[in-house]
């Protein structure tokens, strides 16, 4: 049998008697680390040990290196069919070696069996005077970024082993937390002449002189800390409730509809501007249609924000097997092909004109045509080259040449519309985004009007009083500041 025993936090009381007769009685024995207050106590006491603190300059990560122990743990107990494997703390709480041996334990048919101890979170809770019962997250440092971190209960962070990891621990604290957030440094907790427990900020986690392998922090719970996802949720359904704004609660899907485009488009200045504060309040605008909708559907019982997580999270990874399952892709071409294959089976498109209705009808003109003209492209119903598509917009704009004239006011809209489609074939085909391209016209087209028109103004006369000549020498003089 291999029996794991728990050290306990470091305090020699804390041990338990039958683990110090289980350490006292084995002859092959093995310390996870050496380095642990209860070792240095047991020593004298002892046949013999070995410990695994070698693995740790071995391995290029401590997965691999738990990995390491667990496995040679198991050999050396085929060998020997006795062995005791003893680790700081509490056997099952914080320790992946243990976990790695019990696995390989069960795969193997092998026996075994935990003598628990005191945990580190036991003297944590006795040093700190915490309550569990109000809510308490216990969080490996070395998994610090697969966790969730949550202001609404207090999170104690263990093996904040040296400067390097308690560096990486705030960076990812502070994407939850302000930085001025008062945290307690915890070292040695528990063991009479080396605890140190004190109250710091949380930017100066890394600076501390006495981090080491006994090192742990603890963040209380603080409601009033950083906003999160969840406050922002609160403030909408507050606004909502029924002693919210009056204004948003008199609000609708329909209502609300096109705010949601304007907010959009204002995101794409903020980054056609590339003025990054901007782009944070305009996604933030975003964000709170979004969750403005998702309250909406919750008071009417159709769904909420969770529903339309849960839906988004669905569609990337059906449409990513390449990263959530096994196909394999090598280009960007090659995951906007997949992409499209999985959205026609995804949406049931048979056919060419199921993917053209399923073209969003509320987009801009321009995009739609582009993205209608780029669906039959596939199929090949397309132009030979650019010239052929230029030619087109020449017969086009001679068909409005021949009716602009009549009194035939839908027939000059259709070869209008006629034009326009055209001129987007000649767009795309030259890989220009139809919609930046007029944009930056109307741009170029605003600016150089300035120009004309400021020359006018400063001349001392109105511009109704100047000529289309006039005016048109200035446009030229425009020209040269583009």
């Amino acid at each position: 049998m291999i029996k794991i025993v728990g050290l306990g936090p470091g305090a020699p009381e804390a041990l338990t008697i039958g683990a110090v007769k289980t350490l006292e009685e084995s002859n092959n024995l093995y310390f996870r680390t050496e380095k642990h207050p209860t070792v240095d106590y047991l020593k004298d006491r002892l046949k013999t040990f070995k410990t695994c603190d070698n693995y740790y300059e071995e391995g290029s990560s401590f997965d691999e290196v738990y990995q390491n122990i667990a496995k040679d743990i198991i050999e050396e107990y085929k060998k020997t069919k006795e062995l005791v494997y003893a680790v700081p703390g509490h056997p099952l709480v914080a320790e992946r070696s243990v976990l790695n041996i019990i696995e390989l334990c069960d795969k193997n048919n092998i026996e075994y069996s935990i003598l628990p101890a005191v945990s580190f979170i036991d003297a944590m809770m006795d040093r700190l005077k915490i309550d569990p019962i109000e809510g308490l997250k216990v969080i490996d440092a070395f998994d610090i970024k697969n966790q969730i971190l949550d202001k609404r209960i207090g999170t104690i962070i263990t093996q904040v082993y040296n400067g390097l990891i308690a560096s990486e621990v705030k960076l990812e604290l502070l994407e939850h937390y302000n930085d001025d957030t008062e945290i307690i440094y915890v070292r040695a907790a528990g063991i009479e002449g080396q605890e140190s427990i004190r109250r710091i900020p949380l930017y100066e986690l890394d600076m501390q002189e006495d981090i080491d392998y006994l090192t742990s922090v603890y963040i209380p719970k603080d409601l009033n800390n950083k906003k999160d996802f969840y406050d922002f949720l609160n403030i909408i359904e507050t606004l909502r409730g029924e002693n919210g704004c009056p204004w948003d609660r008199e609000q609708t899907h329909e209502s609300i509809k096109n705010n949601l485009l304007e907010e959009c488009y204002e995101v794409v200045e903020a980054i056609d501007e590339d003025d990054i504060d901007s782009l944070i309040e305009e996604l933030g605008d975003v964000l709170l249609h979004v969750v403005f909708h998702a309250t909406i559907g919750k008071e009417d019982g159709y769904f909420n924000i969770n529903d339309i997580i849960e839906s988004a999270s669905k569609k990337m990874i059906y449409r990513h097997p390449h990263v959530f399952k096994d196909d394999n892709v090598e280009t960007s071409e090659e995951v906007l092909v997949n992409w499209e294959e999985l959205k026609k089976k995804e949406k049931e498109y048979n056919t060419i004109s199921d993917e053209i209705d399923g073209i969003a009808k509320t987009l801009p003109a321009l995009t739609k045509a582009h993205k209608v003209q780029k669906k039959v492209a596939k199929v090949g119903f397309d132009f030979e080259d650019v010239n052929e598509a230029a030619t087109k917009v020449e017969e086009e704009l001679k068909e409005v040449l021949d009716v602009y004239k009549s009194n035939n006011r839908e027939k000059i809209i259709n070869e209008v519309g006629d034009l326009i489609f055209a001129c987007v074939n000649v767009s795309r085909m030259l890989s220009v985004d139809e919609e930046e391209a007029l944009n930056a016209s109307i741009k170029k087209f605003s600016k150089r009007f300035s120009f004309i028109e400021k020359n006018i103004l400063d001349s001392g006369k109105n511009i109704d009083q100047v000529s289309l000549a006039d005016m048109n020498k200035l446009w030229e003089e425009a020209k040269n500041f583009d």
